[in-house]
């Protein structure tokens, strides 16, 4: 028999029939953590997903951009390809800060450093709570560059999705972007 064919050895795999090498195995596996997986019950995990490697969605969904407004709605078509592919998908939040919300006053100095926070976050659970791959999800200038700076401290298996553009308004039967509002704050000051 060649080594791929090789039946894999009893102590590859833990009791559950985890590999022992996927970093959840650490939280699921042994008597050990039976405290574990009760928590993980008490959320609705069974034995099937308890064996499953554990992925991560990092979700900066909020109501303080229409950058991420709807991103609950991404991670919930996340959820259901990681789920329906044999993995154990366990989503978390993290902040977000909107540039466009937070330009021309004292708030801009939270902007630029949110990138870190939102990387610090995401790589805080991953490695806390033993993920084996993550799904970053972003949809503006800062939540992007975080989650995947976060992807890339993990070091885990990793996809990056991005929740897409912002569509135009439409004033007076033309498309308007923030863009043109801000041109407009600009055309206004000149007089």
């Amino acid at each position: 028999m060649s080594q791929q064919e090789a039946p894999p050895r009893e102590d590859d795999e833990s009791e559950g029939g985890k590999p022992d090498d996927l970093p959840s195995a650490e939280v699921t596996e042994g008597a050990d953590r039976a405290p574990h997986r009760a928590m993980f019950r008490a959320m609705g995990y069974d034995d099937e997903d308890l064996t499953s490697p554990m992925v991560g969605l990092a979700n900066p969904a909020a109501d303080i951009t229409p950058c991420n407004v709807h991103l609950d709605d991404v991670a919930d078509a996340a959820y259901d390809a990681v789920d329906s592919t044999g993995g154990m998908p366990i989503e978390f939040g993290t902040i977000t800060i909107s540039d466009a919300i937070s330009m021309g006053h004292e708030g801009m100095k939270a902007s630029l450093i949110s990138r870190e926070l939102i990387a610090d976050s995401v790589e805080l659970v991953s490695f806390g709570e033993r993920m084996d791959g993550l799904v970053t999800i972003g949809g503006c200038d800062k939540n992007m560059p975080g989650m995947m700076m976060a992807a890339i401290r993990t070091d885990l298996p990793s996809v990056f999705l991005y929740g897409g553009s912002i569509m135009p308004g439409e004033h007076e039967g033309r498309d308007v972007t923030i863009v043109q509002v801000f041109e407009g704050v600009g055309a206004h000051a000149e007089g």
